[in-house]
């Protein structure tokens, strides 16, 4: 599902090069749960970024559903997250002026989809916010907020899922109801999921762990079944 081929990733500002990623490479296969590890710093949201093309490498290559996405333009990129990436933000990321019903069906409403309000609608019940539906992100607690984003993600029906700290603004308790609601809708839809987390709880519930240090792999296990 994923091909990364010697990634790098480095930030030019006052008259010096910062590198955060250096020479990255992996392979996803299609429907694995990968937990992408590491300090502060190392290059894991960057990494995820990336992943989604949501920003271009310096160097090397990403292959996303077999097709090299690493030049693309930005318009073609935008068609092509719509209809193969879902992507959970750690903040969220909802429109405030939509309400929880509205900000689901939005993806599939740029896409053109008839459905969309009743296929946001199923999801939101399967999050367990059949009676938020009508409420604004202001409205909704974090726990609830992220359980939108969720079905936001799902609405789509992604090849390829990426969670940039999903849980991480949200406290143990809501945490945990999150990572199984993740967990449920990823084994229903058969995602590859690829996330970002300082989670323990949440990376050992996946069936692989890369950890990074200053932007180069450190390690890359497969759990023991």
């Amino acid at each position: 599902m994923i091909r990364v081929a010697n990634l790098t990733m480095q930030l030019r500002g006052g008259g010096r090069v910062v590198s955060i990623l250096k020479d990255v490479s992996f392979v996803v296969p299609r429907g694995q749960r990968v937990a992408i590890v590491g300090p502060s710093g190392s290059g894991k949201s960057t990494l995820l970024g990336l992943l989604a093309g949501l920003d271009t490498p310096t160097a090397g290559s990403i292959q996303v559903n077999g097709q090299d996405i690493t030049a693309w333009p930005e318009a073609r990129l935008a068609q092509f997250r719509r209809e193969h990436i879902g992507y959970i933000f750690q903040s969220f990321h909802l429109i405030p002026t939509l309400t929880a019903l509205d900000n689901v069906a939005l993806p599939l409403e740029l896409s053109g989809a008839a459905s969309a309000q009743a296929r946001a609608g199923d999801l939101l019940d399967a999050v367990g916010l059949r009676e938020r539906r009508g409420h604004y992100p202001a409205q909704l607690s974090g726990g609830e907020q992220q359980r939108v984003a969720v079905a936001r993600a799902f609405v789509c029906r992604p090849r390829l899922l990426l969670a940039d700290e999903p849980t991480g603004n949200l406290d143990s308790a809501t945490g945990r109801r999150v990572i199984d609601l993740l967990l449920d809708l990823h084994r229903e839809h058969g995602s590859t999921f690829v996330l970002v987390t300082h989670d323990a709880t949440l990376a050992g519930q996946t069936e692989r762990v890369i950890t990074l240090h200053d932007g180069m792999i450190e390690s890359d296990r497969l759990r023991e079944s």
